[in-house]
């Protein structure tokens, strides 16, 4: 599993904390490499020859509710979908939301002034070390002696994940830019070659602790409840008898030994495999020979072995197994049958080792016809990319290490020495034991506040809740199939539904929401279905279930050159009795309902005639024309999401000069952009109070004198990946909240398509703030940032664990469904 949700970027997988998150991020790491100038170059040209010819384009922008039910029932009956994308000319245009005319909720069209010679030098972390201390946290959660022990393993299993995906994108792109000398400066004033050093120095620290509390203290405690990890050495005469039979059916099948001599040249080594170094000797001649085995991915990492010796992958060990359960790590197994691997040769030694190579994706989209096509053909080029980690296994003999670090074209630094076994990212599967009292308890989402005033097997009718208020979610503790899930499949199976408009950063190929657009273009109605095939480590399930969607139908739209499109947007247009009506979504977190029940997330239901103008505006954006485009409650990156937001922390400044309520208080995955952090400087320097809730990088500094005293920054990690994105500003005493889809990155900010929605209900408003002020407290267990780095405060002076929010926020959700009843 590549993406692990506790990854500081977008994120989608199996577990709700590991990129890689939002992957969402879990585990998703920021781009490595800065946009092709001249795509904004030429789509700035095209913005100033629209804004010419403005005049002549009046009166051609219609919103008239009658012509589009005509245009949609006119669309619904065309024949089948091509995917397509914008040229690169009209990126800057399409995305602008520049109004011609300043009106209700439009946007500045250029950033505030600012006077950044004001604030001193060495005032941002650097954000690769930023990030290490992000994965410190996760590796301090499974070092937390009050969380259930498998928990504990999961949050090792997060640990090591984050680490590989860190190093496929983030090291192997500053690599490549020093290789190549392109590599500048960080903001911080660490020149490039300081970064690596660092990185590689703490990346080591880190990776030696997360085996010791693997060994030392996780391990023991696994085998306190009777879940014991192994040597083969340390199995029964029963256990490894069986195990003689299981390698002969089930695993020497599979392997394929590869020497090394003349004949042989040395084998390509596939990023983040696990391999067996080899080696052995010709009692003939005495001549010593390497070979490489590499352990089988497809079969379980780790093999399960009841009392009775019977052996088993782990997820299918038997719930009354009862008694003692053994695993083995599969590379030992093999290695006490390398003899019949090699028969007639003798076995001298055997090491384990894993290499990472670099695995990010680029496609130099200026000069591709096709995005689809070429990001195939990088996909094809991803296998081969250079080693930039190699881990071996201690002990391991230096002449056999000297031969694998000249033929992967590593150095010394990038050389890892880690105790076996080696990749813990397999302890996953150890956590999917069916063993519920080691593990935290279950939790099921509640139907959301609005939607059904009782808790019900019938589904609730979304439209008519939604006609009624707006609703605002809270996943997962508000469940995303009653909700998110119930509003997508109803549009689909709904006759008065004409059309429906989605954007599809991450999901999976049998999610029921691709299967609701299937329905819905079968049956008729307009879909529209933008699809990012470019979200790193899924490009190739996207690619799948994206064909599939055009095979049915669905109008597919794979994105505009230069930018990814990471909104997350639903727009359903639907003919009530009373006219058209248009019913929408604006979430923070991906349409993937497997994930959903592990990331926490926002997002807004409403019928809006503002929203649905808005939306409707910016799917116009994304899958055609519209230089000149406005919005009402919408603030949409890479035009207005930043300048819009330093607008508002502006704002707060005279509010607060003025004698009027002030304050900034800000949840978010990561906070690296200089030009909203120098703002925050800004207003901290002025009086006003800052609260940053921010998960994973954080490149501001907080508590320093004369700087960011004002400022203060928390981080939560725990079962729910918090991905939820809010920005609130106390508005001289009428405090404004928006909920959207963009961190305060650069790739966020100038490299994607993002959409960030107003909450305009005062109710809904106050209990985001509430939200907030509850993750701040100090009565909330969390990570404290001063200015000598990160502290965890998970107690209180009596010695008391403190709240954890997320067992509240469960609690107060039982609670509803409960007085509901």
């Amino acid at each position: 599993m590549r993406h692990t949700p506790q990854s500081s970027g977008e994120d989608v997988t199996e577990h709700p904390n590991g990129a890689v998150p939002e992957p969402e991020e879990t585990v998703d790491a920021e781009q490595t490499r800065d946009p092709e100038p001249d795509n904004l170059a030429d789509g700035l040209r095209a913005e100033q020859i629209a804004d010419a010819e403005r005049s002549e384009l009046d009166g051609l922008e219609v919103d008239d509710e009658d012509e589009m039910v005509a245009q949609a029932r006119s669309m619904s009956r065309g024949a089948g979908a091509a995917g397509n994308v914008a040229p690169a000319r009209s990126i800057p245009a399409e995305v602008s939301g520049r109004p011609e005319v300043p009106a209700p909720g439009a946007e500045p069209a250029e950033e505030p002034a600012t006077s950044e010679d004001e604030l001193p030098d060495g005032r941002f972390a650097d954000r690769e070390l930023s990030w290490l201390a992000f994965n410190e946290r996760v590796l301090e959660q499974a070092e937390d002696q009050d969380l259930p022990i498998l928990e504990r393993a999961w949050f090792l299993a997060i640990f090591a994940s984050n680490l590989d995906e860190f190093y496929m994108v983030r090291v192997a792109g500053l690599k490549r830019r020093i290789a190549t000398g392109m590599a500048v400066t960080a903001a911080s004033g660490l020149t490039p070659r300081q970064v690596l050093e660092a990185l590689s120095q703490r990346a080591k620290e880190l990776a030696e602790r997360h085996a010791r509390v693997f060994a030392e203290d996780v391990q023991p405690k696994l085998a306190d409840q009777q879940i014991h990890l192994l040597h083969w050495d340390e199995l029964a005469g029963n256990e490894q008898e069986r195990l003689h039979k299981f390698f002969r059916k089930q695993i020497f099948p599979v392997l394929t030994p590869l020497a090394v001599d003349p004949a042989h040249p040395f084998p390509y080594i596939s990023g983040l495999s696990l391999n067996l170094a080899v080696l052995v000797r010709n009692p003939s001649t005495g001549k010593e020979h390497f070979a490489r085995v590499k352990v089988p991915p497809l079969l379980p990492r780790f093999i399960a072995v009841d009392r009775e010796g019977v052996p088993y992958r782990p997820e299918d060990v038997p719930t009354d197994a009862g008694g003692r359960t053994a695993f083995v790590p599969l590379e030992e197994v093999i290695g006490h049958h390398l003899d019949a691997l090699f028969p007639g040769m003798e076995i001298v030694e055997h090491y384990t080792f894993r290499v990472t190579r670099n695995e990010d994706v680029e496609v130099e989209e200026d000069d591709a016809e096709n995005i689809l096509a070429a990001l195939e053909k990088e996909l094809m080029r991803r296998r081969f990319g250079p080693a930039v980690r190699l881990e071996v296994a201690q002990g391991i003999s230096p002449h056999v290490l000297d031969l694998l670090i000249r033929e992967l074209g590593v150095s010394e630094h990038d050389v890892f020495h880690l105790p076996a076994p080696l990749d813990l990212t397999g302890l996953n599967l150890i956590h999917e034991l069916d063993k519920p009292d080691l593990k935290y308890p279950k939790f099921v989402g509640v139907t959301a506040q609005g939607l059904a005033e009782v808790e019900s097997a019938s589904p609730t009718d979304i439209f008519s809740a939604i006609r009624e208020r707006d609703v605002l979610l809270h996943h997962p503790y508000d469940s995303f199939s009653t909700s998110v899930q119930q509003f997508i499949s109803q549009a689909a199976a709904d006759p008065r539904v004409l059309a429906i408009k989605q954007t599809l950063y991450r999901t999976s190929g049998d999610s029921p929401i691709v299967d609701a657009l299937i329905d819905a273009a079968e049956a008729g109605k307009q879909v529209l279905a933008i699809v990012e095939i470019k979200a790193r480590f899924d490009e190739e399930a996207n690619i799948t279930w994206a064909r599939k969607l055009e095979q049915s139908g669905v109008h597919v739209v794979y994105g505009m050159v230069g930018l990814k499109t990471h909104a997350k947007l639903c727009l359903v247009v639907r003919q009530d009795p009373d006219g058209l009506r248009r019913y929408c979504h604006v979430g923070t977190g991906n349409y993937h309902p497997k994930t959903a029940r592990g990331y926490e997330d926002m997002g807004l239901l409403t019928c809006d005639r503002d929203v649905g103008q808005d939306l409707t505006r910016l799917f116009n954006q994304l899958s055609g024309y519209a230089p000149r485009t406005r919005f009402h409650r919408l603030l949409v990156a890479p035009r207005t999401a930043r300048s819009g937001l330093i607008e508002r922390i502006e704002r707060e400044i005279e509010h607060h000069r003025a004698g009027k309520p002030a304050w900034v208080k800000f949840k978010v995955n990561s906070i690296v952009d200089e030009r909203t952090i120098d703002a925050l400087y800004r207003a901290s320097r002025a009086g006003v109070p800052v609260d940053i809730v921010v998960r994973g990088i954080c490149a501001l500094k907080a508590g320093v004198p004369g700087l960011s005293e004002n400022i203060r920054v928390r981080s939560i990690l725990g079962r729910f990946l918090e991905h939820a994105r809010i920005f609130a500003f106390a508005n001289g005493g009428e405090p404004e909240a928006w909920i959207g889809s963009a961190d305060l990155m650069h790739r966020n900010l100038d490299r994607r398509v993002e959409a960030m929605i107003r909450i305009d209900d005062r109710g809904q408003v106050d209990e985001l703030v509430e939200l907030l002020d509850r993750s701040m407290a100090d009565t909330t267990a969390s990570w404290h940032l001063g200015p000598d780095g990160w502290r965890r405060v998970a107690h209180g002076p009596d010695g008391r664990r403190l709240e954890d929010l997320q067992e509240v926020l469960m609690s107060k959700a039982r609670r509803r469904v409960a007085a509901s009843r």
